[in-house]
């Protein structure tokens, strides 16, 4: 995948001749995860009313990468909860290379809700190990196979951010944090999802390193509405763009 001039060019491999549906098919997932789709204009009219977020309309950032699928945004959310980065790889990459379909060049699928079904807990604990996540990620995973639970209708849902919410909270294994996360890859921003990591960068960045209540991160956001989770999360990130992509 190459870009130029706003123009993204992508090559598809596959070992049988690619049909048109699944080209299509191919198009409409890109688009999916890079939210090439989404509109950011009121989203870039707010940025450009504080001097300390200009570099975001500036850069166009604010489309926040997501899987394929609802269903692995959610298992990998899941996998980031009470745990380093490194053990959240770890979990995420014995998924797809001991359940997933082999692609070539040590590339995997992530596995479907079907596949994870389709082994026991021991399993997902021994091998995957996945910890006390592992009844979690099963049941989940069962409750999609057996149609009691469709995550994927989230991301074209009706419903008020509030009652969608309410509904991943429903999910076993995702707390507040991990349900205002995908909720932001879904294209809602009303939540923070406050965990360690974000609140000691606040504090660095607005305290001095002196710790803050959650109740006084969300007073700082307030103002920004139903844009304030991706304001927080893109002033939190800021130095990764400084560092990747000086300006």
């Amino acid at each position: 995948m190459t870009s130029k001039n706003s123009t993204l060019n992508v090559q598809l491999y596959s070992r049988q001749p690619i049909r048109p549906e699944q080209r299509s098919h191919a198009r409409t997932k890109l688009l999916q995860c890079l939210r090439i789709d989404e509109d950011f204009t009121e989203f870039f009219h707010e940025a450009r009313k504080h001097k300390q977020y200009l570099w975001i309309p500036r850069m166009r950032v604010g489309r926040l990468l997501r899987a394929p699928t609802v269903f692995e945004d959610v298992v990998k959310m899941i996998c980031t909860t009470n745990c380093s980065w490194a053990l959240t790889e770890n979990m995420v990459g014995n998924l797809t290379t001991k359940l997933g379909v082999a692609l070539g060049d040590s590339l995997y699928s992530f596995p479907t809700p079907e596949v994870i079904s389709g082994v026991n807990e021991s399993f997902l604990r021994k091998e995957i190990k996945l910890g006390y996540r592992s009844p979690y990620i099963l049941e989940l995973a069962q409750r999609i196979t057996e149609g009691e639970l469709d995550l994927e209708s989230w991301r074209s849902s009706s419903l008020p951010t509030e009652e969608l919410y309410e509904q991943a909270l429903t999910v076993k294994g995702m707390g507040t944090y991990a349900a205002g996360n995908i909720l932001r890859l879904l294209g809602r921003y009303d939540y923070l999802a406050l965990d360690s990591w974000v609140r000691k960068k606040f504090s660095d960045l607005h305290h001095h390193g002196r710790a803050v209540s959650d109740r006084t991160i969300e007073k700082h956001y307030k103002s920004f509405g139903k844009w304030k989770g991706l304001f927080f999360w893109l002033e939190m990130t800021e130095y990764w763009y400084r560092e990747n992509f000086p300006f």
